[in-house]
Parts: structure tokens; sequence; C-alpha cells
């Protein structure tokens, strides 16, 4: 596997394009364009939320149904949920005139919205932000990072990965963007991401090997607790790599699967470390677990605590709270046998063993806390699954950014 720069125009054959279409914000893109050349399988993954926005319901539906996909379009600024029928009526609206302009079918393209609940999307500059995508839609890595770009909200980078793998001696390309900073606590994922591939893979597979994945990854990330109305995470594969279709889980699939993962991974660590006000990503690793549900549980009780969140914007080894959010996660242990550390590019100390405290140095602990990527390692020494979970520090500016996110 090789990494890559790019995103979603990486693969062969999909072009993008990010505009002002000034929807609610002004002198930003805020309307985006993904393209393929070709008809694509369709993978997709959606808010477990039971209020669904208007977009969620219809891409649900082209992933289910619809025989391809050949286009996705995305605003910023308003999220189109809790808008009732007229707001799904305005993402068939959408859908008609991507495909007009495109001279594609109105069910191969898919729509998705972020921003504020609530309000009804301005037609008229939805589509005329759709003719200014079509027309400037390209292959270039320029156009994917511009896309990148016009999806964003209170994010304050753009986020995008891409890798190349080798199947049947064709190189073969997958690449990716999300948006996602605040109301982010998957289940499943709460943000929108794409990726696009040019690999030739069975519908039934990819969905597989989508769904299979974000167990470990995008549902392994949370800012603030809140699963969003909007969660999207779509991935298209177009078969232009030339490779033989993958329609058994061959070595080529697993092969997929590990780049997937990569993308998938890097991705959701990317929304973690941008989460609101954030000044840190904050992960949190266990290993030695008895299951893996319970490494799982584990992790992310940690990552989830507001107490352990604001220590860690503190720089505070704080560490009777990450205890704390061990012991009410509901796995079973014994607090007497774990051993805890920070880890931090400058070092790791162990701050917890055998019941108490180690004779850890409080500098030493504030240092690595300081670095703007901060592990809690948690060895429980009862069995051999782990996993990781990521998220980011509590900072005052996150109650800012969201106290007059609406108006």
């Amino acid at each position: 596997m090789k990494i890559i720069d790019g995103g979603v125009t990486a693969a062969i054959g999909f072009e993008a394009a990010g505009v002002e279409a000034n929807v609610k914000y002004k002198n930003r893109k805020d309307m985006a364009l993904v393209y393929s050349q070709v008809p694509c399988k369709v993978a997709g993954v959606f808010t477990s939320n039971v209020v669904k926005a208007a977009p969620v319901i219809w891409d649900k539906n082209v992933v289910s149904n619809a025989s391809y996909a050949r286009a996705v379009v995305v605003n910023s600024g308003i999220a189109n949920a809790c808008t009732g029928v007229k707001g799904y009526e305005y993402c068939k609206e959408t859908a008609k005139k991507v495909a007009d302009e495109l001279q594609i079918p109105m069910d191969s393209v898919l729509v998705a919205s972020t921003g504020v609940i609530g309000m009804q999307l301005p037609m008229e500059k939805i589509t005329a932000g759709i003719h200014k995508l079509t027309q400037e839609k390209e292959s270039s890595e320029q156009a994917g990072t511009q896309a990148a770009e016009a999806i964003m909200t209170t994010d304050t980078v753009s986020k995008q990965a891409a890798v190349t793998i080798e199947i049947d001696g064709k190189a073969v390309t997958i690449g990716g963007m999300c948006k996602g900073s605040g109301m982010i606590h998957p289940n499943m994922c709460t943000m929108l991401g794409f990726i696009t591939t040019d690999i030739a893979i069975s519908k039934e597979l990819l969905q597989e090997a989508l769904s299979e994945d974000v167990q470990d990854t995008f549902n392994m990330i949370s800012v603030d607790g809140d699963t969003s109305t909007n969660d999207t995470l779509l991935l298209l594969a177009n078969g232009m790599a030339g490779n033989t279709e993958i329609v058994s889980k061959d070595e080529n699939y697993y092969k997929f699967m590990e780049a997937l993962h990569y993308i998938d991974e890097t991705l959701a660590k990317k929304m973690a470390g941008d989460g609101e006000g954030a000044t840190a990503l904050f992960e949190t690793k266990v290993i030695h677990a008895a299951t893996k549900e319970d490494a799982k549980l584990l992790s992310k009780s940690v990552i989830c605590s507001s107490l352990t969140k604001a220590a860690i914007f503190g720089h505070d080894a704080n560490w009777g709270r990450i205890l704390c959010a061990l012991g009410y996660s509901g796995a079973n242990f014994d607090p007497e046998k774990i051993e805890l550390y920070f880890e931090g590019k400058s070092g790791r100390i162990q701050i917890y063993k055998d019941g108490a405290a180690t004779d850890y140095s409080e500098e030493e602990a504030t240092k690595i806390l300081s670095e703007p990527e901060v592990r809690v390692l948690v060895d429980m020494k009862m069995g051999e699954a782990e996993a990781s979970a990521w998220g980011c520090d509590l900072t005052y500016d996150y109650v800012k950014i969201n106290a007059d996110y609406r108006s």
C-alpha cells in the first residue's frame, strides 16, 4: 500500500468541484460535486438517529434500490433535517437538476447536506450552485481539494486521504474526503464522508467491507456525544482500474479491506483531532482486554468522558478520571491489576499500577499532555483483545462555537 496525495479525484474516472453558492455562508465554498465518468457500485452507512434528515432517507433508497450511482452533490450550511415533506421534495429537485445537467438518471444521484437543522434549502441558490459545479468539475487534485473545502461547516481544515494498492497487476486507488467537527458521536458515523475507488468489486462485498470497517474506525471517535441527524458515509467503486472483479473474500478482497481501513481510520482521526475548539487529538488504546467488545467499551468510555477531556485540555495528569470512566464503561475488570500509561512523541510514562499511582513525574506528564496528540494506554491484563478510540480535549471554545451556531 502506498500513501499518496489527494482525495476523491485520486482514483481513475472521478471528477469533482467546489463552488460558492451562498447557501448560508458568504465568501466561502459551500457546495461540492463528486462525479464518476462511468456507473459505480455504491455502498453506504447512515445515522442510527431516529430523526433522519431528508438526504439520508433519499440516499438510503438509492443505495438499496438504484442500479448504480454516478454523482454526489453536497451543500454545507443547512442540513435539510426536520424539514418535512418539502425538505424531501427539495432532495428530489436537487437530484433532478444534477441529472438534467449531467444527462444521467435521477436515481443515480446521491444528495447530502450538513449545517443548521430546521431550515429549508434556498433552492434558487442550490440550483445555481449545481449548474456551476457541473461546469467546473474536473479530475485534478485541486478539484478534489476544493470539494473537500466546500463541505466544511465548523471544521478548521479540510480532510482528505488517498492510497494505491496493486491487484491483479493493476494499480487500484482509493481516495476520500469527509467533514465533521461538532455533533460527533458515531453510531454509525457522525459526519459526511465520501470515498471513491476504481476497483472492480461486487456491490455486496463493497457494502460488507464498508459496514464492517466503520465499526473500528468512524464508530470509534467522539467529540461531544451527540449523534447527528445527517450521518452519511458513501463508497463508490467504478471498476476503471481494470482488475478482475472481486466476488469472494479472497486475497484481493483483504488487500482492499486493508487499504479501505487506512482511509477510514485516517479520516476518522482527522475529524476527532479537529473537534470544535479542540487543541489536541486524544486517543485511548486498550490492550489485553478479555474481549473485543470490552476493549471497545473501555476505550470509548475514556475518550467520551467530559472530565477526562477537560483534564487533557488542562494538561493535568488526573488519572482518577480515566479509571472512573473505565469503571462505568460496562466492562468487568479488576482495577488492582490494570496499568495506565500516558504516551506522546516526547515519551511514555506509567501512571498507575497495582491499584495505585506510580511515582511518576508530574512535570513529565504535563509535557506529554501538552502535545497535539496524546494517547492513554490501558493494559487490562486479561486477554488478547484490543481496540482504539479517538476524541479530543474539551475547551472553552467548544461552548463558544455552539452557543450561537444557529444564529
